[in-house]
């Protein structure tokens, strides 16, 4: 049996590699163990909205391109998504476009959603209005599946209106004739290499062999979730939505969504849980820890790589900051002003306690933050793969290690490893028909941009059993 995927907002491919293996290798095995999946991606699409670049020559589907062949049967499209299905399209025309499959997923877009972000609307915002391209989709297509991945903050989105954006996109869901279940997964909680907390939705339509009986039961012990990713609930919450997305717009009064849950025809259970403890190793044989993860040849890292602590800012930097207010002890400080002459001192004062003088339109006041350690522990999970991680400037949230006394920041290939994907998998990209090496600023945006590979397999292999057996 073959399961035809279409794969939206590919990026460098983490879903396809969670469906179908790579080069016939499983992800849980490192690559050793041999993958026979019944995942096959025949079309995918993948589109950088701030690049300058044409499509092509962006460099995920340089990337992609690289790995994957573009063939009649499996066909990469680097265009806008809008080409292809804009929500004021024909439902004909979508179909002439996009393929008959029985599977879609995609990790949409989540800068609405991300507590990174400024300005959050939600749906509202810029591109959380791409949740209408994967409407329109399902409504053109009908595939039996949809299996998406966001930030977990979907599920309180917006902030004035806790909770509005998902009822939206469940109550829509249920309107094209699809059941769905959702859980919030950290990565780390099952053995896998980073505290990474994302939310993942699957879906059934009504003609799957897929069948949600009972809510509470598929919620809690029989559903894809709770099989491949087992938990116990710590509390629990029922309501119930409308059909018309319009009313949810107008007045949602619910609040937040807990993180696991099923809703059917407008019905919701759903509940906060404890992450069950489970056999690691069938979750990732390998890589488990930060530790795990560090390539052993450190002669073959750049020095750019590197914090040299004896290396002098072109220019000091002088930052104002309250009165009284304590720092760190290595810091110099004359007064209400803390001297930064190295680029040690950035990295020991942007992760360290500050009280720090701002300027805003309604005057003078003072931001504060509390301490991180300067590196990061290697007998743990990492923290989460920002897009932000890559490029040798100190930075408050990437990660700086201590290893055979030298401080440094992680490269590429440990960032993949994190993300539990192949060995060098974004190094090369082909842009017409020539090699082209991509950088490792570019690589670790990829990687802040991916998911765990690991989770995504893990859902694929449940999900096929629950077809096979519906």
């Amino acid at each position: 049996m073959s399961i035809r995927v279409v794969e939206l907002f590919a990026g460098v491919g983490g879903f396809r590699i969670g469906l179908e293996g790579f080069e016939g290798k499983s992800a849980s095995s490192n690559y050793e163990k041999v993958y026979n999946s019944s995942y096959k991606v025949i079309w995918s699409n993948q589109w950088e909205p701030s690049s300058k670049k044409p499509g092509d020559r962006q460099e995920a589907n340089m990337v992609y391109n690289y790995r994957w062949e573009n063939t009649e049967k499996s066909i990469h499209n680097n265009e806008d998504l809008n080409s292809s299905a804009n929500p004021e399209m024909s439902d004909q025309i979508v179909r002439k476009n996009i393929p008959e499959h029985d599977l879609l997923v995609g990790g949409f877009p989540c800068q609405d959603y991300s507590v990174a972000g400024v300005n959050t609307k939600g749906l509202e915002g810029k591109k959380g209005v791409l949740w209408w391209n994967i409407h329109k989709i399902l409504k053109a297509r009908k595939p039996k599946y949809l299996f998406l991945e966001n930030v977990d903050r979907l599920l309180k989105s917006p902030t004035n209106d806790r909770g509005r954006d998902f009822a939206i996109m469940l109550s829509t869901l249920w309107k094209l004739g699809y059941d769905v279940e959702w859980k919030v997964i950290n990565a780390a909680d099952y053995g896998m290499p980073q505290r990474r907390r994302r939310v993942f939705i699957l879906a059934y339509h009504k003609d799957s062999k897929i069948k949600i009986k009972n809510i509470k039961k598929w919620c809690l012990n029989d559903g894809v979730f709770a099989k491949s990713f087992p938990s116990t609930p710590k509390n629990a919450k029922e309501i119930e939505i409308s059909r018309n997305p319009t009313e949810i717009t107008k007045s949602f009064g619910d609040g937040k969504f807990l993180n696991a849950g099923v809703m059917k025809k407008g019905k919701i259970y759903m509940s906060d849980f404890k992450a069950n403890k489970v056999d690691y190793e069938k979750y990732s044989k390998k890589y488990r820890l930060l530790g795990d993860v560090l390539i052993e040849d450190e002669n073959s890292i750049e020095d750019s790589f590197f914090l040299n602590k004896k290396t002098i800012l072109k220019k000091p930097i002088e930052k104002i900051q309250l009165d009284g207010f304590e720092l760190d002890q290595s810091l110099e400080r004359r007064g209400k002003k803390v001297l930064l002459e190295t680029e040690y001192d950035k990295w020991v004062y942007l992760k360290g306690r500050k009280a720090e003088e701002r300027k805003s339109s309604k005057g003078i006041f003072f931001y504060k933050e509390g301490p991180l350690s300067l590196t990061d522990s290697l007998e743990k999970p990492s923290r989460t793969i920002i897009t932000s991680e890559g490029g040798p400037g100190a930075s408050r949230f990437k990660h700086l290690i201590k290893k055979n006394g030298k401080l440094r920041r992680l490269v590429p290939k440990e960032l993949e490893r994190l993300n539990m994907f192949p060995d060098n998998h974004t190094s090369i990209g082909i842009d017409s028909d020539n090699e082209v090496k991509i950088s490792a600023s570019k690589r670790a945006f990829f990687m802040g941009n991916a998911l765990v590979v690991g989770v995504v397999e893990k859902v694929s292999k449940e999900l096929f059993k629950q077809i096979t057996n519906g």
